[in-house]
């Protein structure tokens, strides 16, 4: 045999080899079209973003909300309690605050860390200078946001430990059971008489064991490193890392319960954790998407992970008042685990 037919030859068992491997033609093909269409979706060329200005009620609001009118880029939301103003500004659903106040200049509130914040305040400050112009106004009083838990890093640092979470929980377990099953060493254990709950639970066990080593690192690097609060109890924190670790961990044995390959589990993994990373309010606000998906979002784990995250380390919050967000994470992760168990299969 020549070395032309020869390369042709084994170059046609490959591609046959390739074409009668489903998963080897969902990722190549299928997936990148997804994942495509999903970051395009997202990312996609809207033209200028409006700015989401809070606008507190009272004396000289009504002067404030047509100087803002002026401005198709701004997005003004009015609010008649500052307290909840104040939250969503610092849960980075506002870009600033602007307050009306009976004597003087109205007060602007943003966070110079958030590139959001510095363009929202060029718009206010422009729109209102010209509203002066007009003869109409007084001069604006900045005030930039520098309290403990009102900052950009306090909303930022739970959606990052959230997201870390995931990651570590889903891909070190993921990727375990897929190894595992790629050296035949599951084969091994299906002649023992092993039960498939007591395999799954070692990994969760195991999980809960580097999640002391990996909680302690980074909550000691959020609270005296960058600052951030925790208003909350230790023991609510430790519980809700516990069952966000759970949820994840549950998700990740159910994503590899039936993959055969690292490749396979691999396309999986971001598939599943896509939809959270883009949607689940990491680094922003979740109340930035339309009204119609909210809903969805809010069923997402990361996001009640996120929320629940946010809710001890920000506002004090107790378990009772988590009880949404952690029954989400709990039934997830509980439900996941059970569908694992019933589709695994040893080969």
């Amino acid at each position: 045999m020549s070395r032309t037919a020869e390369l042709l030859e084994l170059t046609r068992v490959r591609v046959l080899l390739f074409v009668r491997e489903p998963e080897a033609l969902f990722w190549v093909f299928v997936f990148p079209l997804m994942l495509s269409a999903v970051l395009g979706f997202a990312f996609r060329s809207k033209g200028i973003q409006p700015a989401r200005v809070g606008l507190l009620e009272g004396a000289g609001a009504e002067e404030l909300a047509r100087a803002l009118a002026r401005d198709e880029h701004v997005e003004l939301v009015r609010f008649s309690a500052p307290a909840e103003a104040e939250k969503k500004l610092a849960r980075a659903a506002l870009d600033v605050l602007l307050e009306p106040r009976a004597e003087g200049g109205p007060r602007l509130a943003f966070d110079p860390a958030r590139p959001e914040g510095e363009n929202a305040r060029v718009r206010v400050l422009r729109a209102l200078e010209l509203a002066r112009d007009g003869g109409t106004g007084a001069a604006v009083e900045l005030e930039p946001v520098t309290e403990t838990g009102s900052r950009y890093v306090d909303f930022l640092f739970p959606g990052l430990l959230g997201m870390n979470l995931m990651g570590t929980g889903m891909w070190g377990i993921g990727f375990a059971i897929a190894d595992v099953r790629r050296r035949k060493f599951l084969k091994r254990l299906l002649v023992t008489p092993m039960r498939r709950s007591s395999f799954f639970l070692s990994f969760l066990l195991a999980r809960g064991v580097f999640l002391v080593l990996e909680l302690l690192v980074l909550g000691l690097f959020g609270r005296f490193v960058l600052g951030v609060p925790l208003r909350g109890s230790v023991a609510a924190f430790a519980l809700v890392c516990l069952l966000g670790a759970f949820a994840f961990a549950g998700i990740g044995i159910l994503t590899a319960a039936r993959a055969r390959t690292i490749e396979a589990v691999s396309g999986l993994m971001n598939l599943v954790m896509m939809p959270m990373w883009l949607g689940s309010g990491v680094f922003f606000s979740t109340e930035r998407f339309p009204a119609a998906v909210q809903p969805f979002l809010r069923l997402l784990p990361l996001t009640a992970l996120n929320d629940a995250l946010r809710g001890v380390c920000l506002d004090g919050a107790s378990l009772p008042e988590l009880a949404v967000p952690l029954g989400l994470l709990l039934g997830g992760g509980a439900l996941s685990f059970v569908i694992a168990l019933k589709i695994f299969r040893w080969e």
